[in-house]
């Protein structure tokens, strides 16, 4: 199914990829000022690669995306989305404490700080990455998803 969103998706249309940021953060500013290098980066580039040869847009690499910065808690329903793309076991690395989903949303309800951050999510291909691992937000941000591999 992603295949074909990515096949026929709008020109023009950019992926969106969120960062749950803290600004009293070393390490969410530093996720953050990554962040914004690597989307105008990539900006930049769509547009050199639309000009140039169409072999380099063939590379299973993404060329842009739009960057939305939340300094605010996620809503319960994109903490819902948030866990289930990073799966039940690390629902602790999330919410402080948590020892799965259920419990991460009933501590996250009481307690909104219990949120950690910083957090970059790719809706739209339901990748997160939790955390201030440059390579792991690296990976998630360049790449396509794993659907785009196979085809």
């Amino acid at each position: 199914m992603n295949v074909f969103k990515n096949l026929f998706k709008e020109t023009g249309v950019k992926d969106v990829i969120t960062l749950f940021h803290s600004p009293s953060s070393q390490a969410s500013t530093r996720i953050y000022t990554l962040l914004k290098q690597v989307s105008a980066q990539s900006s930049a580039h769509a547009t050199e690669d639309q000009a140039s040869d169409h072999k380099t847009q063939s590379k299973l690499e993404r060329t842009d995306f739009e960057l939305d910065v939340q300094e605010g808690a996620p809503t319960p329903d994109q903490l819902g989305n948030i866990l289930e793309y990073l799966g039940p076991s690390k629902a602790g690395t999330l919410i402080k404490d948590a020892t799965g989903g259920s419990d991460a949303l009933r501590r996250f309800k009481q307690n909104e700080k219990v949120f950690t951050r910083p957090v970059v999510v790719d809706w739209n291909n339901g990748r997160a990455v939790v955390g201030d691992n440059e390579s792991e937000i690296m990976k998630l941000v360049r790449s396509l998803p794993k659907e785009t591999d196979k085809a």
